[in-house]
């Protein structure tokens, strides 16, 4: 085999989940369309019930602090949110500072900060401002009453230079931060968690770190969860994994080649880490979920948590579970899977159901990488759709599951009640800092009495940015729930509005202004073909075509006026088993190189007088012969790379 390790066999259900990701989107929409359907007196009462989440959510908002009152003065369509999310993006990702500061003086400039200052109810969303502006704290402008702020800002920087504005920008992002980090290590994060706990929410800490680059990385992230494992535990104190705190980790946390094509490494050495942090936490009796990632790594992470899952270390223990993302068009079948997962072993998976948060990173991969399709929805509601037939779908398979529901989405929270009835064993969630004005309607004896675990990241300031610009850019966005909610000038009964029937009234599924992969380039030209190397279906093939490939002998040659040239042959080894011949070639001599340099000069002025057009149709031909032989080229580089 061309690939290093053999591709996994795949079950009759693991097979359905790779059908859904190769399906028309219409024909997986129109499937989930039926799975979501409810009666019409279930969606009276859910319509009541959303409708007066949000006028509630609209009463309190007044007065209240957090990100969502922070996004709602700044909205991402607007300059200065696009500013602070370049700066947010940008700051910490600059090595040196002078290059930092012509950033802060190219942004700050023209944005129009004054008119924010004092437009809020929250004094975090002024503080910040005046953070952003300023110097990192709240200043009183009596001297300058006749004066603009933009004015007076100019002349700030002019007389305290750049570094001091640069430590006010990164102040700003610190307030900012706060705002959405539970605390810097896991012992203030769970002195800060104390409050929300004793009005009954539980939370799942989530140390923060991106992918791991190097072995280093790795081991700086396994130590920093098995530390958080065992506080989170001795705090517990024996409530068990559903009732105390727990944990979430990241797989591309623990292994800096988490990826599929290093499928036989991943599985050699991330699962006993996995393995490792699983055991700690049953010891610790608290619970351990797996986040969901980007789409190319589902089917590697199945496998990993299937492994770790089966291990009968964990009879009895209850305590893990992993995230699954409705917009994955393969989440629904996904469920299924994960269902017969958990009944042959005889205990719970802890299942959290989210939307997912790398959507638009999901949309540019499949177009940079000319797949077939799209892993997730073009449309916002049929991933609300899709959310729906899932929630509906795990409730179905208690004996499998505790389930657990993060939203911050009204109508979402109003379906999952009504689908739930009577029952209680399920949770909500909601992220720290977000969605506490929706879910004091929800938590409490006061209230509808129902769980909600907080997902609370923890960490640095360095380790915060990247997280912080992905939450405000999935919940800042004029199509987020999280935004419309508290935008008075949106009407309730459109914020509240079935996902179901929008969807189903819709004349065509997919969004029409994102066109496929393939078309992306359309009219003018198709997108060049690529393989999505995360699938082991189109692995597969591509597999058996290029062994195919190899078991010819290849030779190349120079090519003069049509005709391939003779001549002696040397022989091609693959650099990486020197006993293994790939071909040979024949070297031009001096007087073939001639010749064909003789015959490419007098072939010139006939190719500059063709056609633009012909000549077009000749590089798109030779386009389609790279693509058709594609297994071919590839195999040869492989071999002689």
């Amino acid at each position: 085999m061309i690939f290093d390790s053999p591709l996994p066999r795949r079950d009759r259900l693991r097979s359905e989940i790779a059908d859904w990701h190769r399906r028309d989107e219409t024909e997986v929409v129109d499937a989930l369309l039926d799975a979501a359907h409810l009666d019409g007196k279930s969606l009276d009462r859910i319509d009541a019930r959303a409708r007066s989440l949000v006028g509630e959510v609209r009463k309190q908002r007044v007065g209240k602090g957090g990100i969502d009152a922070f996004m709602q003065e700044y909205e991402l369509s607007s300059q200065e949110g696009v500013v602070l999310m370049c700066l947010a993006e940008a700051l910490l990702r600059i090595p040196d500072q002078a290059t930092a500061d012509r950033l802060i003086q190219d942004k700050l400039g023209p944005a129009d900060w004054e008119k924010h200052v004092g437009n809020s109810d929250s004094v975090f969303v002024n503080a910040s401002t005046w953070a952003l502006m300023l110097t990192g704290r709240v200043v009183s402008l009596h001297e300058y009453r006749d004066q603009s702020v933009k004015s007076v800002l100019g002349r700030l920087v002019t007389r305290l230079g750049d570094p001091v504005i640069r430590q006010s920008v990164t102040q700003g992002m610190r307030i900012l931060g706060r705002q959405f980090v539970m605390g810097r290590d896991i012992k203030e994060a769970l002195n800060r968690a104390s409050d929300d706990e004793a009005r009954g929410y539980r939370h799942s800490f989530d140390t923060l770190g991106e992918a791991a680059h190097t072995a280093n990385d790795a081991k700086r992230y396994f130590d920093a969860y098995s530390n958080a494992i065992t506080t989170i535990g001795e705090h517990a104190a024996g409530r068990g994994p559903i009732e105390s705190s727990g944990i979430s980790v990241k797989l591309s946390a623990l292994h800096p080649r988490y990826a599929f094509a290093q499928r036989e490494r991943v599985m050699a050495e991330l699962v006993p880490r996995l393995m490792a942090l699983a055991r700690h936490a049953r010891e610790a009796d608290i619970g351990l979920t797996v986040d969901a990632e980007e789409s190319d790594r589902l089917e590697l992470s199945f496998d990993i948590i299937a492994a770790v899952f089966r291990d009968d270390a964990f009879k009895g223990w209850e305590g893990f579970g992993l995230a699954l993302q409705a917009y994955q068009r393969r989440a629904y079948p996904a469920v299924e899977w994960l269902a017969e997962l958990a009944r042959a072993k005889g205990r719970r998976l802890m299942l959290r159901l989210v939307k997912g948060a790398y959507w638009d990173s999901e949309i540019k991969i499949a177009q940079e990488g000319g797949h077939a399709g799209y892993t997730v929805f073009t449309r916002k509601a049929s991933t609300d759709v899709s959310y729906i037939a899932c929630a509906r779908r795990i409730l179905s398979h208690a004996d499998a599951f505790f389930a657990q529901f993060a939203t911050h989405n009204a109508h979402t929270l109003a379906t999952i009640v009504e689908m739930a009835g009577e029952r209680r064993d399920y949770e909500f969630q909601r992220l720290h800092g977000m969605g506490e004005a929706l879910y004091e309607q929800v938590v409490g004896a006061d209230a509808l009495g129902l769980a909600c675990r907080i997902y609370a990241p923890v960490g640095s300031h360095e380790d915060l940015l990247p997280y912080l610009v992905r939450r405000l850019l999935e919940n800042g966005a004029n199509t987020s729930f999280v935004n419309r909610i508290v935008d008075e000038s949106a009407p309730i009964e459109d914020i509240v509005a079935d996902p179901v029937d929008k969807v189903r009234r819709l004349a065509v599924k997919p969004h029409p202004r994102i066109p496929g992969p393939g078309d992306l380039y359309r009219p003018g030209r198709r997108n060049s073909r690529g393989i999505d190397i995360s699938d082991p279906v189109e692995l597969v093939p591509l597999d058996a075509d290029m062994d195919q490939a190899l078991e010819r002998q290849w030779c190349a040659a120079p090519i003069i006026g049509g005709e391939s040239q003779k001549g002696e042959a040397r022989a091609i080894l693959d650099p990486a088993h020197r006993q293994r011949q790939v071909g040979s070639v024949i070297a031009a001599s001096p007087e073939q190189v001639e010749a064909a340099m003789a015959g490419a000069a007098g072939a010139a002025p006939a190719w500059d007088a063709t056609d633009a057009e012909i000549r077009a149709r000749a590089l798109d031909r030779t386009a389609d012969l790279m693509e058709r032989d594609m297994p071919v080229l590839m195999a040869l580089a492989v071999r002689e790379a």
